[in-house]
């Protein structure tokens, strides 16, 4: 994004004034997703909600199985149809109104079955999670279609960049004035699943928005019209698009073992809890320092990944990810004391997450041939951080079985390989430059 983009429209070409009105509307709605988000930190906040019921680890090893499931299962059958829709916002609203709704429904039932029926409140608790997961997925790829479709690959770094900075700052503004209070109340879990339907349902104003144009009627024989018609077919295409592209294969490895990263993040509030005794006020520390991370982490990534391309960014942050579980092992070497007021350290890598998996889209976006299949792309990639979550119980049960450390162990050399897999990806911007690859946008 140039100044003269930030000039105002009246300075711009009509194609610049439109790119510059949709990545203002689109990083206000990822400000008011980032604000609600917080409310539900995956980190901190969700581990949390489950053990206030039920405190067990393979209830808690559910929790990473069920969000990247849901979020990236149902993408993948989804995609083709996303790809022939003309006009994408209006499913940005549809599935942004529905995570409201998950929430404000848990919001409902929360304080109607915690006094009485904590076992069936666990159950609606994880199918309205579960709900939640599968279409925060699909709103996932709907939004990263919009930004591939609306706004160049050399802006979107900095569209993360302002997205991303100005939501943590919203984001730690919030978890002081309202996450604190509420999570020093016995009731105040009711109040806080409100709050993030109340944000979700202000985002899903925002796609409408958007001044996007309508898709060219898919042509014969067109990247379009080859998008599978339904639902079986969209889930087997990706063998397809696999064998032709090896570096779409590459990245699927990377970010199958990025899910590492995320199969572990339910465990270290419990660990916290259980072994260094932290109390609840801590997790609202934790909820900041991830906040602060992550916009530190935007003001590096965002412009590196628009000068120098993606593929550097994400083996960076592949291989920084991969300290989280380490610092959790050094710190169970540590007294009781110095360890649990160290804990804080843990969250400082972990705000890397959200950056990591926008990169892993912003990659597969660059990486597709062309723009109608920039669902499909996004899609295998989700696919990928899904599969290996069928393991996720098996962590949590190895977490009650033989302790933190070993798990925490595991976890980092799986993460460190996809660091080293991820520095053998081709930079698609280099190939483009070579003439090897048409631009995304055709």
């Amino acid at each position: 994004m140039t100044t003269d983009r930030l000039a105002g429209p009246s300075s711009l070409d009509p194609r610049a004034a439109r790119e510059a009105r949709n990545t203002f509307w689109i990083v206000v709605y990822q400000v008011l997703v980032r604000v609600g988000w917080l409310f539900k930190t995956e980190t901190v906040i969700m581990p949390a909600v489950l053990d206030a019921v039920v405190d067990s680890g393979t209830l808690r090893g559910l929790l990473p199985i069920l969000n990247r499931g849901g979020q990236s299962i149902p993408p993948l059958v989804f995609a083709g149809s996303l790809g022939r829709m003309r006009r994408k916002w209006p499913a940005a609203v549809i599935t942004t109104a529905v995570m409201a709704g998950c929430f404000g429904a848990l919001a409902v039932l929360w304080g109607r079955l915690a006094p009485t029926r904590p076992e069936l409140l666990a159950g609606v608790f994880l199918v309205l999670y579960g709900s939640f997961a599968t279409v925060n997925g699909l709103n996932q790829l709907v939004l990263a279609t919009l930004q591939g479709k609306l706004i160049t690959a050399g802006n979107r770094g900095r569209t993360m960049l302002i997205s991303v900075s100005v939501g943590s700052v919203a984001a730690i503004t919030a978890a002081v004035w309202l996450l604190g209070p509420w999570l020093a109340e016995r009731d105040g879990f009711p109040r806080i699943f409100a709050a993030t339907a109340f944000f979700y349902l202000l985002a899903a104003v925002v796609p409408a928005l958007l001044d996007e144009p309508a898709d060219p009627p898919p042509a014969a024989g067109g990247p379009a019209a080859d998008q599978p018609a339904g639902w079986f077919a969209g889930l087997g295409s990706w063998r397809q698009k696999l064998v032709a592209d090896p570096s779409l294969v590459r990245l699927a490895v990377v970010a199958a073992c990025f899910s590492a990263v995320i199969m572990l993040f339910p465990h270290y509030q419990a660990f916290a809890r259980d072994v260094l005794g932290t109390a609840s006020g801590s997790l609202v520390t934790w909820v900041i320092v991830q906040n602060v991370a992550t916009g530190a982490a935007s003001l590096v990534a965002g412009p590196f990944a628009d000068r120098r391309g993606t593929r550097i960014v994400l083996v960076w942050l592949m291989a920084l990810s991969s300290l989280t579980p380490l610092i959790v092992v050094w710190l169970s070497l540590l007294p009781v004391g110095p360890a649990s007021r160290w804990f804080w350290l843990v969250y400082a890598p972990l705000g890397l997450n959200p950056i990591a998996l926008k990169v892993f889209v912003g990659y597969a976006l660059e990486l597709a041939p062309a723009s109608a299949e920039h669902p499909r792309y996004v899609s295998i990639v989700g696919a990928a951080l899904a599969a290996p979550f069928v393991l996720s119980p098996l962590v949590g049960f190895s977490v009650d079985a033989v302790g933190f450390r070993p798990v925490f162990l595991a976890g980092a050399a799986v993460i460190a390989v996809g660091a080293i897999v991820a520095v053998g990806l081709p930079e698609p911007r280099w190939s483009l430059q070579e003439g090897q690859r048409p631009p995304a946008g055709v």
